[in-house]
């Protein structure tokens, strides 16, 4: 039976993967294709679910689409397990690197947890050198295909173990070789950024932008936290930043509304949300409104003026692209190019660079939604 072809998304007229984008918040353990999970588990005793690649992406999403983080954090134990040599974080790197930009990424920020690649004998600086090697190969064969892509990594220390303030400090010793910027993952409820304060203290004094995972499974205290304790740059997801908007009342397309303390701070700075809806959806950050899209408190945050932007989070676990996010999003929201520009805009002026690089940036996303809208 011949395979049916799934249309291109559009908005508009406009094929979103041909936009340029902005990618801030993507992991690298979470976007490895299928088939090189396989093929970097070929001898090894990691035991796979399912031995072909269309199965083995099925089975991610599966497994990941649980309501739960703590739940959806277990599918990382087969990729972080295949990831345990300088080849394979080369490899994996180089293939993340291509696929952004086939989905029409200009600009990404890779992020990732050194720590949890060491099994196979590497050092961190190694694993950080094996990361970057894999990199500039990616952006070294997208530009022999016609393609403009840079990324740069952000350290992940992980929240709930004791190597934050190591991993901080190696992320400060690699700044000037692909290092960009620095977080903590891994499960977030009960571990806030205050545990760590003396790493975050070390980070400001070293000047690295940071941004924390917050609100996403825990509630506005995780996100006064990220800020407090953590001087967090921007948030990674901050769902639960509208937990302290109060909505008073809704006539037609008019909202009036009520802002908290912590809110008004994040609106009112310009504090950028690194939004994922696919993955807001399967993890259950999105529980409080409902469970579908269209219950994503997104659109209320964007009409209200915070600075979203739009990310996958991981691309295997959630099956997904930018292009399919902002796809997803226009469908639920009926947005338009101009709201798809704005939040690409938003990523650009948010991304970690000097600031010449992102007035670039902003240049290069006006000149490219310019030139496709008048191609229409």
């Amino acid at each position: 039976m011949a395979t049916q072809k799934t249309a291109e998304p559009r908005v508009g007229g406009v094929a979103l993967r041909s936009l340029p984008k902005v990618s801030l918040h993507d992991h690298l353990d979470g976007g490895l294709r299928p088939q090189t999970v396989i093929e970097l588990a070929e001898g090894t005793d990691l035991a796979l679910p399912a031995s072909d690649a269309e199965a083995l992406g099925e089975w991610f999403a599966a497994q990941a689409d649980s309501g739960s983080l703590v739940e959806y954090l277990k599918t990382f134990e087969i990729t972080i397990g295949v990831m345990q040599t300088r080849e394979g974080l080369t490899r994996v790197a180089r293939e993340f690197v291509e696929d952004l930009a086939a989905d029409g990424v200009v600009y990404g920020e890779v992020r990732w947890a050194p720590e949890q690649h060491l099994d196979g004998g590497l050092t961190p600086e190694e694993a950080v050198e094996a990361v970057q090697e894999g990199i500039e190969q990616g952006e070294d064969l997208a530009e022999d295909a016609g393609m403009s892509i840079r990324v740069g990594q952000i350290l992940c220390g992980m929240r709930q173990s004791d190597r934050v303030r190591e991993i901080a400090e190696l992320a400060v010793a690699f700044r000037q070789e692909g290092v960009v910027g620095f977080d903590i993952a891994g499960p977030e409820d009960g571990f806030p950024a205050s545990r760590h304060r003396a790493a975050f203290d070390y980070l400001a004094g070293e000047f690295l932008p940071v941004t924390v995972h917050a609100g996403e499974a825990a509630g506005i205290a995780s996100i006064r936290s990220a800020l407090l304790d953590g001087r967090a740059l921007r948030l990674g997801h901050g769902v639960a930043i509208a937990r302290d908007v109060d909505v008073v009342s809704r006539e037609g397309e008019e909202v009036l509304v009520q802002f908290g303390d912590l809110a008004r701070w994040v609106r009112d700075r310009e504090i950028p949300l690194e939004l994922s809806p696919s993955s807001n959806l399967q993890t259950g950050a999105i529980a409080h409104w409902g469970t579908q899209i269209e219950d994503h408190p997104f659109d209320l945050l964007y009409q209200l003026g915070f600075c979203v932007t739009v990310n996958v989070d991981n691309r295997l676990m959630s099956r997904t692209s930018l292009t399919r996010e902002l796809a997803i999003l226009a469908a639920a929201f009926d947005y338009d190019l101009d709201d798809i520009e704005q939040f690409q805009l938003n990523a650009a002026a948010a991304a970690f660079l000097p600031v010449e690089q992102r007035e670039e940036l902003i240049d290069l996303i006006t000149d490219g939604f310019a030139k496709r809208s008048r191609r229409r």
